[in-house]
């Protein structure tokens, strides 16, 4: 038996492709595979949540369709294309990760079923590389064009840490997330159509923008993780408004991260608070990816007692905020959040309360 948790980021968001820092948690929602070798060929699928069942040969993949099993044989192939010799195998494959509720349930499926045939098949690889297995069967097998943080995370967490990501170097540290905090993740059931339409991928063109602006100007800056807000400042004038909004967003997001965890570190969980606050009104006013629901959720996460910080997590324009909660105060916050979302949008809004998890392991004593 092997799992792999879904995650939730804390800190730096839009900054992996400026190659910045980010700040993900695993979380203990997770998909989990019963794995057993079969002779021969074949890679049975079976999954229990959607009760179907997929067999394929491993030596003639399918290509990918819009179908759960895409995520795994995306998998298999980027393990091929790595050389691992994948053995003829059964998966069975469960989990609780919330689909569509941006908790990164297909990194979970990824990286679990990478563990879980890489044991099959008695290869062992490091975390790092694992998640770049994991991305390469999203990206080229699957067609989603993902960063590295989900399935780093996935692979990489830590229980009782969060993970500062260097998405350049993929590279990273800890830093400590107290057991009496919870990590409570709010739905806000909306998703805007500027998330999957063109202003996406003109929101990205604007970062690059920006960073094209201050190498022009400085070019020892190849991204925007290698400027200071002193840098924007004197290329503002040769770049678009929306442009400088977006670079200042990332560039001090990633440096959000960096001080987040200094201040966890020094057990300043009030200050850690103030960076999340920080953060959703860097994305809300200079990224512009909030929207009314979210910020609805947003104002009131922060005013409930026993919240330290609230923000918009994930690619935005709509999705979850995740707030740093006390434990003991955590069943009162998603009584009173989910009644408060309710009375001002008419809306349901889905709640999990999450703890920190480890990443991607086999499973013991699970019989």
């Amino acid at each position: 038996m092997f799992r792999a948790p879904g995650r939730v980021n804390l800190v730096g968001e839009h900054t992996d492709y400026s190659g910045g820092f980010c700040m993900p948690a695993a979380i203990n929602f997770e998909t989990m595979i019963a794995a057993s070798l079969l002779a021969g060929r074949t890679l049975r699928l079976r999954s229990v949540d959607f009760n179907e069942t997929v067999e394929v040969d491993l030596d003639a993949l399918p290509p990918a369709r819009s179908h759960w099993s895409s995520y795994p044989l995306g998998v298999v192939w980027s393990l091929q294309q790595e050389g691992v010799a994948v053995p003829g195998a059964a998966l069975t494959i469960t989990g609780d990760v919330p689909q569509g509720a941006g908790l990164s349930s297909s990194a979970s499926i990824e990286v679990a079923t990478a563990t879980a045939l890489l044991a099959l098949a008695g290869v062992e690889i490091p975390g790092p590389r694992l998640a770049k297995i994991c991305q390469r069967a999203e990206n080229d097998y699957v067609g989603a064009p993902c960063g590295i943080m989900d399935q780093f995370i996935s692979a990489n967490g830590a229980q009782g840490s969060a993970l500062i990501l260097d998405t350049r170097a993929l590279t990273f540290d800890l830093a400590p997330l107290p057991e009496h905090l919870r990590l409570v993740i709010c739905n806000s059931m909306v998703k805007h159509s500027v998330a999957e339409g063109g202003e996406y991928a003109l929101v990205r063109q604007q970062v690059e923008e920006g960073a094209a602006a201050i190498h022009a100007m400085k070019p020892s800056v190849k991204e925007l993780r290698d400027a200071t807000l002193e840098d924007l400042e004197a290329a503002k004038g040769t770049m678009s408004e929306a442009a400088y909004k977006r670079a200042r967003h990332v560039i001090t997001d990633s440096q959000r991260v960096l001080d987040g965890a200094a201040l966890l570190r020094a057990g300043d969980i009030v200050g850690f608070g103030k960076v999340l606050i920080d953060a959703h009104r860097s994305y809300r006013d200079d990224f512009e990816a909030s929207c009314e629901e979210c910020d609805v959720l947003q104002e009131l996460g922060q005013g409930l007692k026993g919240c330290y910080g609230s923000r918009l997590t994930g690619g935005g324009f709509g999705g979850c905020t995740v707030n740093l909660v006390e434990a003991e105060d955590a069943e009162s916050f998603v009584d009173a959040i989910r009644k408060g979302y309710f009375e001002k949008t008419g809306i349901e809004a889905e709640v999990y309360i999450c703890s920190t998890a480890d990443g991607a392991s086999e499973m013991k004593g699970w019989e």
